[in-house]
Parts: C-alpha cells; sequence; structure tokens
C-alpha cells in the first residue's frame, strides 16, 4: 500500500499557510469593508465572462481568493489545507506554489471557454428578441415568450396570457423585453469566484501520487483516495454535462483545475521520478 511518509514534515507549510491567510483576508474585507463603503469587491476580483463589461484579465486569478460565503470557504481551505500540506512538503515551497497558480489558471480559462459557449447562444438569442421587437413583428412576443421559458424566468401567467391574446401591443411587448434585458445583463455579469479549481488539481495530484492511502470521511469512514477521487470526478463531469437549471456551481472549473493538476504531476512524474512517491 502506497503511503505518504515524509521524514520532516510541516503541519502548516509556508505557501499553505499564507494562502489560508489571503483567502482569510480577501473574504473578511468583503464582509466588511466593502459594505461600509458600498464597494463591491466580486465586481473588481471575481472572474467575469470575456463578454462582460466587468471583465479584467488579473480576474484570472484574483477570483482564487474570492469566495461566496462562510461554507464556501471553509469547504476550500481545509480541502486544500489537507490535500496541499502533503504537496507542499513533498515538491517545496516554490514548485508547489507554481503548481497552485497554474492549476487555477487552468480551471478558469476551461470554464471561460464553456461559459463563452453558452453566452453566445444565449446572445444570439437575445439580439433576435431585439430585432423582432425593433421591426414590429408580431411574433416578437412569442420568441420572448419561448425565451423566458427556456431560461427558466418567471412571468405572471395572467401577463403570458394577456401578451398571447394582444401580440400586437408594442407597450407590453416592451416590458415583456425590459424583464429579459435585465436577466440577459445579469447572466453576463455573473461572477464566479473561489479557489475550488485550484484545490481540484491539488487533489488530482494528491490522489495521482498517493493512490491507496486512507481518507476519512467525515472523520471515522476510511476511503482510498483513487477511490475518492475517480468518484469526486465522475460526480462533477455528470452534472457538468447535465448542465442543470440553477446549478450555480462552475463544475467545468473543477474538471479543468482537475486535469490540469493531473497533466503536470504526471509530467513531472516523468522527467523527475525521485521527487514523487
Amino acid at each position: 500500500m502506497q503511503q505518504f511518509r515524509p521524514s520532516r514534515f510541516q503541519v502548516l507549510p509556508t505557501i499553505i499557510k499564507n494562502l489560508l491567510i489571503i483567502n482569510i483576508l480577501f473574504f473578511v474585507a468583503k464582509k466588511t469593508i466593502a459594505i461600509q463603503f458600498d464597494f463591491s469587491m466580486e465586481n473588481l476580483f471575481a472572474l467575469h465572462t470575456w463578454k462582460s463589461e466587468l471583465f479584467k484579465p488579473w480576474q484570472l486569478l484574483t477570483h482564487m481568493f474570492m469566495h461566496g460565503d462562510l461554507g464556501h470557504i471553509f469547504g476550500n481551505m481545509f480541502a486544500l489545507w489537507m490535500f496541499g500540506a502533503i504537496l507542499e512538503n513533498l515538491w517545496g515551497a516554490q514548485r508547489f506554489l507554481t503548481f497552485y497558480i497554474i492549476c487555477g489558471l487552468g480551471a478558469a480559462l476551461l470554464h471561460l471557454v464553456i461559459l463563452n459557449v453558452e453566452i453566445n447562444q444565449l446572445s444570439n438569442a437575445y439580439s433576435n428578441l431585439v430585432s423582432q421587437h425593433a421591426s414590429g413583428k408580431l411574433t416578437a412576443v412569442d420568441a420572448m415568450l419561448d425565451f423566458a421559458k427556456e431560461n427558466n424566468i418567471g412571468l405572471n401567467p395572467d401577463a403570458i396570457v394577456y401578451l398571447q391574446s394582444n401580440p400586437d401591443n408594442q407597450a407590453a411587448a416592451g416590458q415583456l423585453l425590459e424583464v429579459l434585458t435585465a436577466y440577459y445583463e445579469n447572466t453576463i455579469n455573473t461572477p464566479t469566484v473561489g479557489a475550488s479549481g485550484a484545490v481540484f488539481g491539488v487533489l488530482a495530484a494528491f490522489v495521482y501520487l498517493f493512490p491507496n492511502t486512507y481518507i476519512y470521511l467525515y472523520f471515522f469512514i476510511p476511503v482510498k483516495a483513487k477511490w475518492l477521487g475517480l468518484f469526486y470526478f465522475a460526480y462533477e463531469i455528470f452534472f457538468a454535462l447535465r448542465n442543470s437549471a440553477g446549478d450555480n456551481v462552475a463544475r467545468w472549473a473543477h474538471i479543468g483545475g482537475g486535469l490540469v493538476g493531473l497533466l503536470i504531476v504526471i509530467t513531472w512524474n516523468k522527467s523527475n521520478k525521485k521527487t514523487f512517491y
């Protein structure tokens, strides 16, 4: 059985400690200073799609230090410490930091690529609605109602019945378009936050290097790392492909981080086998 038994082990190595501190500082600032001064840290530091006016290049990095709520940051930081501390003890600070950042960037890029495809489809459909409404076509109302249904946008049932009966009412159609426009703008400006992509890279590396090491779920259920890793990634791929409505988890970022982490550790393992176990 393959187990991790280092000769010297730091419970809280340098990079892990500093990553925890930075993430906690960002989280506290978001919940205190940003609120105090009515400043949106998410607009500036969270990751936005390329089509959003809020997108900035540095968000590819800074989104890794932003988190939604206490459960989100705790889960990520606990996993980072649990698996990352072992890798940093094994590789050293510089190599682990390089690995972590590359995994986070890879996760962000795959997430943006998939998101861009989805946003393009939404943008084309929305542009078609605007064009039909501007030209005064009677089919505009039906198209807008179909758009609302496809995107699970809740509309007043009475308003739907009225619009279907009066498709030539431009004022009512304009009000409906305003609702759909608000949804569209909110969607393309939705931020992505969290270190999950980078953490999935860390998990993938741990599973590859120590597949038979036992991990204790809920602190008392022993499961080998390889089975936990396979189940977790299969779970993410299933729900990413399913693309369920209301699922606000960036699953492609998780998958991207895991794939990048796995590719890096396989490459390093081939070039420097003495470094790995």
